[in-house]
C-alpha cells in the first residue's frame, strides 16, 4: 500500500467501507421514539398552495402568474413531491416521494431563491412536499447574496428562481451513522435526476452550480450548519423567455485537498469531512471554463478501460418509445406517469431479463441525446462525469453470458471482464439482501477517488455521489416504465465487491442498482 496520506475524503471512504468481520458490531438498535422528524416546520411565513396548480389542462390559467405557478407546482410536485402514503407498524404513515431515499428517511429539504417575478414576490421559500405549498419565510432582496455566494455564476445573471436542495444530517445519520454522508449525496443525485427530467415537461432547464461559498449560502437560509446545510444550487431558466436561453456551463469548482487532519472519533466524521470540504477562498468561474470545456473534450473521448481479448457486446438499439406510454402520443406525459408510479422494488421472482430490456434501460440512462426528439434535454447538466465508470454483474439476462462487464457508453457495448453467475456472490455483497441474489443484472457506479480527488480536491466526494445517484435515478425511471423492477442499495462490502467481481482496485464503488423481475405478492 502507498505510504501517501490518504486525503479526508478518502480516509472518510476507508473508515466507512463495510466489512464481513465488524459489520455486525456496527447494527446498533434503532431509537424509533427518537427518529428525526423528515419534514421541516416554519412557525411564520406567508403560505402559497400549490395544490390548485395541479391540475393537468395549464390552459385552464389564464393570468401568467397562473402559468408561472402551474408551471413550478408540477416542477416540485414531480422532483420531491408526495406520491404515496403507506401504513408502518410504528403508527404514523410514510409518505413516499418522487425521488427515493434510503430507508425512506428523506434527508433533503428543497428552497427557492426568488429574484422577484409577477407570481412570486423576491425573497425565500421552503417547499412543504406535505401540503404541496411554499412558504414565503423571508421577504427582503436575497437575489444579489446568492449571486455573490456562487461568485457571480454566468446562470444566475439571467435567471430569476433557484433551488437549494440542503441536508439535514441527522435524519440519515440516525440510521447509518457516518455512513450516512454518502447516502445523503446518492438521495440529492434521486432528486437532481427528476429536476432534470420534470423541468422537460415545464419549460424550464436546470443548471447546476456545485461551487460555492457553503457559510454564505447557509447564512442565506438562516441554517445551523452543524444541522443542515446547503449542498447543491440549481438556477432554473425559464425555456419561454429568449433571455434565459442560455447555454451549459461549469457546474464545478474545487476545494482543498486536506492532507493532514487530527483523529477523528466515529460519529463525528460526517461533519468533520463536509465541513472541510466548504468552500472558502472567493473563486473565479473563468479559471474553470478551460477545466470545463477540457472535462467535456474527455468525455467525447474514448472509454476509459479496454480489456484485451475480452467479449463486447453492443448495445445500440431503438430508444424508449415514451409515446408509446401515453394516452395522447405525449412521451413527457408518459414519463409524468412514471415518476409518480416510481416505487423501489422489495424481491424479486428470479427470472431472467432481456437483452433489449437492458439494452433500453442503459441507453436512456447514458445516451441522452437520442431523447431531443421527444422533448427531452439531450445535454443535461452533471458535476462531472467523466469521473464515473460502470460495472454490470449479468446473472440472469436471455441472450448474454453471465459474467461481470464493464459498461463502454461511448462505445456503447458491454465488455466482459469476467466469466461467472455472481448471484450467490451477490446475495453476500449486498449485505445478505435476496435483491442482489434474484436481479438478473446488478449495475455498479464507481470512481477512482484519487483521480477524482485530484481534479476537484476532496469535494470531489459531493460530486461524485450526486452523479452517482443521478444516473441511478434516471435508469430507475427507465425500468420502472419497461415494466422491470429496480432498486437501488447504498449498503455493501466495499472492497469484497472488487475482488469478487474483477473490478480494477482502484474503483472505488459508489452506488448499486439492482435490476429484475418484480415478485409479485
Amino acid at each position: 500500500m502507498s505510504d501517501q496520506p490518504l486525503s479526508i475524503s478518502h480516509h472518510y471512504h476507508e473508515r466507512t467501507k463495510y466489512y464481513p468481520e465488524t459489520l455486525a458490531a456496527k447494527n446498533k438498535v434503532l431509537d424509533w421514539e427518537n427518529q428525526p422528524v423528515p419534514y421541516k416546520e416554519y412557525k411564520v411565513g406567508a403560505n402559497i398552495d400549490l395544490k390548485p396548480y395541479l391540475k393537468e389542462d395549464p390552459k385552464a390559467f389564464t393570468s401568467e402568474p397562473g402559468k408561472t405557478l402551474w408551471r413550478l407546482s408540477q416542477l416540485l410536485f414531480y422532483s420531491y413531491g408526495l406520491t404515496a402514503r403507506m401504513p408502518t407498524l410504528m403508527g404514523s404513515p410514510m409518505y413516499l416521494r418522487a425521488a427515493p431515499s434510503a430507508g425512506g428517511l428523506y434527508p433533503a429539504e428543497v428552497y427557492l431563491v426568488c429574484r422577484g417575478t409577477p407570481s412570486l414576490p423576491t425573497g425565500l421559500y421552503n417547499y412543504q412536499c406535505r401540503t404541496h405549498s411554499l412558504v414565503h419565510f423571508w421577504e427582503s432582496e436575497v437575489w444579489y447574496v446568492l449571486q455573490d455566494a456562487c461568485y457571480w455564476h454566468t446562470t444566475l445573471g439571467s435567471t430569476d428562481i433557484a433551488i437549494v436542495i440542503t441536508a439535514v444530517f441527522s435524519r440519515s445519520a440516525w440510521r447509518y451513522e457516518d455512513r450516512a454522508y454518502r447516502r445523503i449525496f446518492l438521495d440529492t443525485g434521486h432528486i437532481l435526476g427528476n429536476i432534470e427530467l420534470a423541468s422537460a415537461f415545464t419549460d424550464y432547464r436546470p443548471h447546476l452550480i456545485g461551487g460555492f461559498s457553503d457559510e454564505t449560502v447557509n447564512d442565506l437560509l438562516y441554517l445551523d450548519s452543524d444541522k443542515e446545510a446547503a449542498i447543491a444550487v440549481i438556477p432554473i431558466a425559464d425555456q419561454l423567455n429568449f433571455r434565459q436561453q442560455m447555454p451549459p456551463a461549469p457546474t464545478t469548482l474545487p476545494s482543498l485537498t486536506v492532507l493532514h487532519y487530527p483523529e477523528i472519533p466515529d460519529g463525528q466524521l460526517l461533519n468533520y469531512l463536509h465541513r472541510v470540504t466548504e468552500i472558502e477562498e472567493i473563486q473565479n468561474w473563468d479559471v474553470e471554463v478551460e477545466k470545463y470545456q477540457a472535462k467535456a473534450a474527455k468525455l467525447q473521448q474514448g472509454d476509459k478501460y479496454n480489456f484485451p481479448f475480452c467479449t463486447k457486446v453492443s448495445t445500440v438499439t431503438r430508444p424508449i418509445n415514451w409515446a408509446e406510454g401515453s394516452t395522447d402520443g405525449n412521451p413527457l406525459q408518459a414519463l409524468e406517469n412514471t415518476i409518480i408510479k416510481r416505487r423501489s422494488t422489495r424481491a424479486y421472482n428470479g427470472a431472467n431479463l432481456t437483452l433489449d430490456e437492458l439494452k433500453a434501460v442503459l441507453d436512456f440512462t447514458y445516451q441522452p441525446q437520442h431523447y431531443t426528439d421527444q422533448g427531452l434535454d439531450g445535454s443535461p447538466d452533471y458535476f462531472d462525469l467523466s469521473l464515473i465508470e460502470t460495472f454490470i454483474a449479468v446473472s440472469g439476462v436471455t441472450n448474454l453470458e453471465e459474467g461481470c462487464y464493464y459498461y463502454a457508453p461511448k462505445a456503447q457495448e458491454l465488455r466482459q471482464i469476467r466469466f461467472k453467475n455472481f448471484r450467490r456472490e451477490l446475495h453476500y455483497l449486498c449485505l445478505g439482501q435476496e435483491l442482489g441474489r434474484d436481479a438478473g443484472a446488478v449495475v455498479f457506479h464507481t470512481s477512482d477517488l484519487k483521480a477524482a480527488v485530484k481534479r476537484q480536491g476532496d469535494r470531489a466526494y459531493r460530486y461524485l455521489h450526486m452523479d452517482a445517484g443521478h444516473l441511478g435515478q434516471r435508469m430507475n425511471l427507465a425500468a420502472i416504465y419497461l415494466g422491470l423492477g429496480v432498486s437501488g442499495i447504498g449498503g455493501f462490502f466495499d472492497d469484497q465487491v472488487n475482488e469478487v467481481l474483477g473490478i480494477p482496485t482502484d474503483e472505488a464503488v459508489l452506488y448499486i442498482t439492482t435490476l429484475g423481475r418484480p415478485k409479485r405478492s
